[in-house]
């Protein structure tokens, strides 16, 4: 598998819909820019969907990736290594979240375990059946996959989005269930912007102190050093530094740009996985929004290379899908308005208010009578 070929099955929206989208827009009866970023979120819309007016959002799906990363037995993580089976149950009960969002916005959740490291009868089989091995490689010391489990994660990422877009899924909200998982993902993110491990290492979304940030901050690094050798394949570097997790969710982002399916990213997961995928594809961002800045500097350097502007800044580090879930309704408020506010009522041209004038019949248009110009009688 090479994944540079996603960069010839990739087009970017219909750019000749987005621009009747935007005519549209400037006669729709509120003015232009009154909406603010509304209007752009709309004409994107517009451009995935090849719609004028755009459609409303009425089949949105949160997918979450779920794994777990062996680089947290260095205590690089606000929990414990081999813990990502609890975020995925805490999400199944509705306890987490993701979940209570989820249900108040009335969007299904799909959990797909990718890496988790835990007996599978711990979980719904709906869940693990695809998992494509337990727990990851220390990426600090070793690489996180195989070569062929690194593709094999890529295409089960392939088949989720193939099989939420054949279901009707017009966007998908997607995120991740992992404990180490922000490690990984900085590291990617260093590899691929050239930076050091100091400037991309973050405190996570379940928070660390000071000196397991100096852990975290010394495992990219060292992982750093296993990356850059690979930075020319993009699947070797998912294998070296990467997961299963992250490797599918790649997969998945590829696969859905490739079946006009918009997706909006979460966190620094996600980031890194839009990333590996942009230079893959450099059309694929085009199919992206970023739901929000989860604080992770990381994540920042990443959406800034791609040109990713988050809809929100609310300061949810919690992670799991929650931040972008949040974004979800101002995208659809995007669509409504976008599609039902009405347009102005046309004026009449210039040409035909001359060619009426020219049709009123002669006096009717402050014409005035010919006059008898005969002298008047004044005999006696």
């Amino acid at each position: 598998m090479n994944l540079d070929d996603f960069s010839d099955l990739i087009e970017r929206p219909d750019g000749g819909v987005r621009r009747d989208a935007e005519e549209r827009r400037e006669r729709l009866t509120v003015p232009v820019g009154a909406l603010g970023r509304l209007d752009e979120l709309g004409e994107w819309l517009s451009a995935a969907q090849q719609s004028v007016p755009v459609k409303a959002v009425e089949r949105p799906r949160v997918v979450l990736f779920a794994g777990d990363h062996g680089v947290a037995e260095l205590e690089v993580s606000g929990r414990r290594a081999g813990t990502a089976h609890e975020l995925v149950r805490a999400a199944l009960d509705g306890a987490s979240p993701v979940a209570v969002l989820a249900r108040r916005f009335s969007v299904p959740v799909r959990i797909v375990d990718a890496g988790l490291d835990c007996d599978p009868e711990l979980l719904p089989d709906a869940v693990v059946r695809h998992r494509v091995r337990r727990g990851s490689g220390r990426i600090d010391v070793e690489d996180a996959l195989t070569a062929e489990e690194a593709e094999q994660a890529v295409r089960l990422g392939m088949l989720i989005a193939d099989e939420e877009a054949d279901s009707g899924t017009d966007l998908v909200v997607l995120g991740d269930l992992s404990v180490g998982g922000t490690t990984a993902a900085s590291t990617l993110i260093a590899a691929l912007c050239g930076t050091d491990a100091s400037v991309v290492t973050g405190r996570g979304g379940a928070g660390i102190d000071d000196l397991a940030w100096m852990r975290k901050c010394a495992a990219i690094r060292d992982a750093l050093r296993r990356a850059r050798p690979v930075l020319g394949d993009q699947l070797e570097l998912l294998a070296a530094v990467g997961g299963a997790d992250l490797a599918a969710m790649t997969g998945f982002l590829l696969q859905s740009a490739v079946r006009r399916m918009p997706v909006v990213l979460d966190g620094v997961v996600s980031a890194a996985c839009a990333l590996v995928a942009q230079r893959a594809a450099f059309r694929a961002p085009d199919w992206w929004l970023a739901g929000q800045l989860s604080g992770e500097p990381a994540q920042l350097k990443a959406l800034d290379r791609m040109a990713l502007t988050p809809l929100l800044d609310h300061g949810v580090t919690v992670g799991g899908g929650s931040g972008a879930l949040l974004a979800l309704p101002l995208v659809q408020a995007a669509a409504a308005l976008a599609a039902e506010l009405p347009e102005r009522a046309t004026e009449p041209a210039a040409d035909e208010a001359e060619q009426a004038e020219a049709a009123e019949p002669e006096g009717a248009a402050g014409v005035e009578p010919s006059r008898d110009t005969k002298p008047a009688d004044t005999t006696a």
